[in-house]
């Protein structure tokens, strides 16, 4: 896929920002990609986990609470990562530990690439003026916090 993007990129002449639907339109069109029954499945499975991630109720204390989450069981040979989603109203407090704890882990490792992404253009590309990011959410949280708040009381 990786190999398919940069033929793309030289194929039309882009040197800039490129939408991936130019590219998938662009390879089915010339042939060079096409659906496998494999890929048909895990399109529903990306849909239907942005759908779940995407559901929310609002809980007796007023909160807008995710409603499915989910819990990565450890990879088997040969076999791809399995997810098992549950409702957070009847869901058993392991489930929620471990889901909560995976996406924590999600977390840091989103901010650690980040991080790497900005080191590497800072070093390579803006060193008298580098990119400063802060990976402390606290202040973040409680603006959030105090925004819910409002909205709860003027609600």
């Amino acid at each position: 896929m990786q190999a398919l993007f940069r033929q793309y990129q030289a194929a039309e002449g882009i040197k800039g920002p490129t939408t991936l639907d130019g590219v998938g339109t662009w390879a089915i069109r010339k042939g060079l990609w096409a659906p496998q029954p494999r890929d048909i499945l895990r399109q529903f499975t990306a849909d239907m986990s942005k759908a779940l991630r995407e559901e929310f109720y609002t809980d007796p204390q007023g909160r807008r609470v995710r409603t499915k989450h989910p819990v990565r069981l450890p990879k088997k040979e040969q076999e791809e990562q399995v997810r098992l989603w549950d409702d957070i109203r009847r869901m058993s407090r392991e489930h929620m530990e471990t889901s909560a704890q995976q996406r924590r882990q999600g977390i840091v490792a989103d901010c650690n690439h980040l991080q790497t992404d900005v080191d590497s253009f800072n070093d390579n590309r803006s060193l008298n003026n580098p990119i400063q990011i802060s990976f402390d959410f606290r202040a973040d949280l409680a603006e959030l916090e105090t925004e819910r708040e409002l909205l709860t009381a003027t609600g």
